[in-house]
């Protein structure tokens, strides 16, 4: 089995933004997929920081300090870009005028339930951001996420054990070995890696899951 790279992730999710879509790229590896958007299409970025019409990250040695990201990473702005107050920034995403956001997790249920500010441990910092308003505000909430922790434990869960962001907010997955729809009947699976068979990845994932009509292990075929 050869897992997807974080580019091969972020290429996944950029394939299902359609033309014309308004995406908030959450902090962590999603803000890769800015990156890996196709060339010539119109697809506008927004960060709740105040920002619609970022571009990807600048060339080495052309940062604008004045110019970051939520995650305070250096971004581009493209032509026809607009700053605004923070205030007006989560208005939009708390108005249901954002097409898509795209999310790390900690923990996806199979719900659809999404915990991915806080892990509950004394040390953790907490850092729930605009994450809750992202989760409930966005017409379609992508998770790109590994699909074992460091401990080699699912990330899948029957029910989050972590404090949740979202309840029932999560429309498909992402991960390094599938691609996973949330249905109002559970977990459908898209695709998998070559050299996983699914019920391999039903055992990894620890989970409930069905094959969608027509799935296999195509992931990772296009790179």
């Amino acid at each position: 089995m050869k897992r997807l790279t974080r580019e091969q992730m972020a290429a996944r999710v950029a394939r299902d933004i359609p033309d014309g879509a308004y995406v908030n790229l959450g902090i962590g590896l999603p803000t890769m997929v800015a990156e890996q958007l196709p060339p010539g299409r119109e697809i506008v970025l927004h960060s709740e920081n105040g920002i619609l019409g970022m571009g990807p990250a600048p060339t080495p040695g052309s940062e604008d300090s004045d110019l970051i990201n939520a995650g305070k990473q250096p971004v581009t702005l493209l032509p026809g870009g607009a700053f605004f107050h923070h205030a007006d920034s989560f208005a939009m995403m708390r108005g249901g005028h954002l097409d898509i956001c795209v999310l790390g997790a900690f923990q996806v249920s199979v719900n659809g339930d999404l915990a991915n500010w806080h892990t509950g441990a004394p040390d953790a910092i907490p850092a729930v951001g605009g994450a809750m308003d992202l989760a409930i505000g966005a017409r379609q909430v992508f998770v790109m996420m590994e699909h074992l922790t460091r401990g080699g434990e699912s990330k899948f869960v029957a029910n989050c054990t972590y404090p949740l962001t979202g309840v029932r907010c999560v429309s498909r997955v992402y991960t390094d070995v599938a691609v996973i729809d949330v249905t109002p009947d559970g977990l459908e699976v898209l695709e998998w890696v070559a050299g996983l068979d699914f019920p391999a990845l039903c055992k990894m994932s620890g989970v409930p899951m069905r094959a969608a009509p027509g799935a296999g292990d195509t992931l990772g075929g296009e790179a």
